[in-house]
C-alpha cells in the first residue's frame, strides 16, 4: 500500500516536472516570437524612412504643380504674358522633362539610384531659383526648363529605389509613398498660394515659388541616411554590400540570403555573357512577347493617367472653378485648396488598401469613378451655367475627380510600372513609361486653354470622361494581378503563356519558375 502510495506521488511529481519544462519551453517560444517581431517592427521603420526620404522629389514635383495653378495668375499680370506663353510655360515642364526621365536610367545604372536621386533634387532646385528671380518671361522659362529635367530625373527614380528595396509584402504601400508626397506637394502649393495671394503682384508669384526650395535640406540630409539600391550593388558584383543592405531590410537572415539569391539569378549573375551580348535598349525596341506586353501595360497605365486630364484639373482648377461662376482671387485659391486636401486624404487611404485589396480592383474602382466624375463636371459647366447649384456640382464633382484618381490609378500607376519589369530593363524601361506620362500630361496642359475655348471648358471634360471610359477597358485586358509577388515571380508571370491567355498564374508556379532559372 505504502509502495503504491509513493510510486502515485512519483507520478504525480514526474508529471509536475513535465508540466514545468511545457511553461518553459512556451515561454521561450514567446521570447523568440517577440523577438522577432521587434526584429521585423525595426525593419519596417527603416525600410520605411528610405521610402521617405526616396520620395522627397516627389514634394518639388507636386509643389510646383500646384503652385503654379495660382502662381500663373500673378505671373500673368506681372510680366503681361499672353494665353499661349500661359500655357507654354505650364505644360513646357511635363514635356521638357522626357530628358530627365530619359537620362535618368542611365544615369542611375551607372552612378547608383541613390546618387541619381540626388542629381535629381540639385538640378530642381537650381530651376526653382532661376524661376523665383527672373526679370522676364524669357528668363522664367530657362528656369522652368532645367526644373523639368529634374521631375524627369526624380519622378522616374524615386518609384524605382523603393521598389528595390521593399520587402514583397509592404512593396505595393511604400513604392506609393512618391504619389502620396506629389499629393501632399500639391497641397502644399495650394495653400502657399492662398497665404500669398494678398502681397503685391510682383512679388507674391515670387515667394510662391521660392518656398518651394526649401525641401532640398531634407534632401541633402536624407543622403546621409538612405542606403544604395541592394538590386543595383548586384548589378555591379558587389554582393557583400548588397547583402548588408538585403540584411537591413529584411527581418531574418534566410530572407535576406532568399532576397539575395533571388536577385542573382534575375540579375543573371553567373550567365553575364547572356545580358552582354543584347543591349537593353535592343530588348525594349524588338521586345520578346513577354517584354512587350510589359512595355504595353507599364507605359499604357502611365499614358492614361495623363489623358484623363489629371494635370489639367490640378493646373487649372481655377479657371474650371471661374467658369463655373466663382469670383475673386482669393475664393478661387481657397477652392483649390479644399480639393487639394481632399487628394492628399485619398492617396493615404489608397496606401492601406493597395496591399490588401489588390491593384486591380484599386484600378476599376479609379477609372470607373473618374469617367462618372468627370461626366458630372461636363454636365454642370455646360448646363448648369453659374448658378449656386451649377458651383456646388463643379466643385465636389472635381473633388470626386481627384478622389478617384488618388486612391487608385495615381499611385498604382507607379507601383506598376516599377514593379513589372525585369532588373536587367527596369531602369530604361520606367523611364520610357515616365516619359510616356510626361508627354502625355504636357500634351494635355499646354493644349487644355486652346481647346477650352474651342470647344468649351465642359466640352473638354467631356472628352476627357470618354477617355477615362476607355481606361477601363485598358485595366480589364492588359493589366495583371501583381499584389503579394516578388518582383522575380512577377516577371515569370509575363514569361508565363497561361497569364498572357487570361488565368492567372499561381503563387506555387511562379516560385517552382524562380527556382528553375
Amino acid at each position: 500500500m505504502g509502495f503504491q502510495e509513493n510510486e502515485k506521488k512519483y507520478k504525480r511529481m514526474d508529471s509536475s516536472d513535465g508540466a514545468d519544462e511545457e511553461i518553459v519551453l512556451s515561454n521561450n517560444e514567446k521570447l523568440e516570437e517577440s523577438v522577432i517581431q521587434s526584429v521585423r517592427s525595426d525593419t519596417r521603420k527603416y525600410v520605411i524612412a528610405c521610402a521617405i526620404f526616396a520620395s522627397l522629389n516627389s514634394v518639388l514635383l507636386g509643389y510646383d504643380v500646384g503652385v503654379m495653378s495660382g502662381a500663373i495668375i500673378f505671373i500673368r499680370e506681372d510680366l503681361k504674358i499672353s494665353e499661349v506663353q500661359e500655357e507654354v510655360l505650364v505644360g513646357i515642364l511635363s514635356i521638357i522633362s522626357l530628358l530627365g526621365s530619359l537620362a535618368a536610367g542611365k544615369t542611375s545604372d551607372a552612378v547608383g539610384r541613390k546618387w541619381t536621386i540626388a542629381l535629381a533634387a540639385v538640378i530642381f532646385q537650381s530651376g526653382g531659383a532661376i524661376m523665383a528671380l527672373a526679370p522676364s518671361f524669357r528668363v522664367l522659362m530657362i528656369g522652368r526648363l532645367l526644373a523639368g529635367v529634374g521631375i524627369g530625373f526624380g519622378v522616374m527614380i524615386a518609384p524605382v529605389y523603393i521598389v528595390e528595396i521593399s520587402p514583397t509584402v509592404d512593396r505595393g504601400s511604400l513604392t506609393s509613398f512618391p504619389e502620396i508626397f506629389v499629393n501632399l506637394g500639391i497641397l502644399l502649393g495650394y495653400i502657399s498660394n492662398y497665404a500669398f495671394s494678398g502681397l503685391p503682384a510682383h512679388i507674391s508669384w515670387r515667394i510662391m515659388i521660392g518656398v518651394g526650395i526649401l525641401p532640398s535640406v531634407f534632401i541633402g540630409f536624407a543622403l546621409f541616411v538612405i542606403p544604395e539600391s541592394p538590386r543595383w550593388l548586384v548589378m555591379q558584383n558587389r554582393l557583400e554590400e548588397a547583402r548588408c543592405v538585403l540584411l537591413k531590410t529584411n527581418a531574418s537572415e534566410r530572407e535576406a540570403e532568399e532576397r539575395l539569391a533571388e536577385i542573382q539569378a534575375a540579375a543573371g549573375i553567373g550567365n553575364a555573357e547572356r545580358y552582354e551580348a543584347k543591349a537593353v535598349w535592343r530588348e525594349i525596341l524588338n521586345p520578346t512577347p513577354a517584354v512587350r506586353w510589359m512595355l504595353i501595360t507599364g507605359c499604357g497605365i502611365q499614358c492614361f493617367q495623363q489623358i484623363t486630364g489629371i494635370d489639367a484639373t490640378v493646373y487649372y482648377s481655377p479657371t474650371i472653378f471661374k467658369d463655373a461662376g466663382i469670383k475673386g482671387n482669393s475664393q478661387l485659391l481657397a477652392a483649390t485648396v479644399g480639393v487639394g486636401f481632399t487628394k492628399t486624404m485619398f492617396i493615404l487611404i489608397a496606401i492601406f488598401l493597395i496591399d490588401r485589396v489588390g491593384r486591380k480592383p484599386l484600378l476599376y474602382i479609379s477609372t470607373i469613378g473618374m469617367t462618372v466624375s468627370l461626366l458630372s463636371l461636363s454636365i454642370s459647366l455646360t448646363f448648369l451655367g453659374n448658378g449656386q447649384l451649377g458651383i456646388i456640382l463643379a466643385f465636389f464633382s472635381v473633388c470626386a475627380n481627384v478622389a478617384f484618381f488618388s486612391v487608385g490609378i495615381g499611385p498604382v500607376c507607379w507601383v506598376l510600372s516599377s514593379e513589372i519589369f525585369p532588373l536587367r530593363l527596369r531602369a530604361q524601361a520606367s523611364a520610357l513609361g515616365a516619359v510616356g506620362s510626361r508627354v502625355s500630361s504636357g500634351l494635355v496642359t499646354m493644349s487644355f486653354l486652346t481647346v477650352s475655348n474651342a470647344i468649351t471648358v465642359g466640352g473638354t471634360f467631356f472628352v476627357f470622361s470618354m477617355i477615362s471610359a476607355l481606361s477601363v477597358v485598358f485595366v480589364y485586358t492588359c493589366v495583371p494581378e501583381t499584389k503579394g509577388k516578388s518582383l522575380e515571380e512577377i516577371e515569370m508571370i509575363f514569361q508565363s503563356e497561361r497569364e498572357r491567355q487570361g488565368g492567372e498564374i499561381e503563387m506555387g508556379d511562379a516560385e517552382r519558375l524562380v527556382q528553375t532559372q
